[in-house]
């Protein structure tokens, strides 16, 4: 995952001509910068079918459906991460499932100016 393949993805991505490996190279970007900012277990944010991390510090766990999880359809994720949408307006819209402690992202958002 290069620089200029993610400049490139994001060109197009903001420009509304963002193609299905656009989306999942940015949605794998800000996931990796999303657990950089947040590292740790407690909570598994999901962005299917392109993703999925555990961030966040406190309880790991190891089997099944973690306690935490918070999951999300791609270009909502972008949207959050490059602060086009705001974390409130995302849960408001129903279309960010969250459960568990811990699963309010809004402090961790945005990743990159948009």
């Amino acid at each position: 995952m290069t620089e200029d393949a993610i400049e490139s993805a994001l060109r197009r991505y903001l420009a509304g001509e963002a193609e299905r490996a656009d989306l999942k190279l940015l949605t794998k970007h800000l996931l990796k910068m999303l657990v950089a900012k947040a590292p740790g277990h407690a909570v598994e944010v999901r962005v299917p079918p392109y993703g999925a991390v555990q961030c966040i510090e406190g309880p790991r766990h190891t089997r099944g459906t973690p306690g935490a999880v918070v999951e999300m359809p791609a270009e909502l994720w972008i949207d959050l991460a490059l602060g086009r949408l705001e974390w409130q307006e995302a849960r408001a819209s129903g279309r960010v499932r969250a459960s568990g402690e811990r699963t309010d992202l809004s402090a961790l958002l945005p990743l990159l100016p948009g």
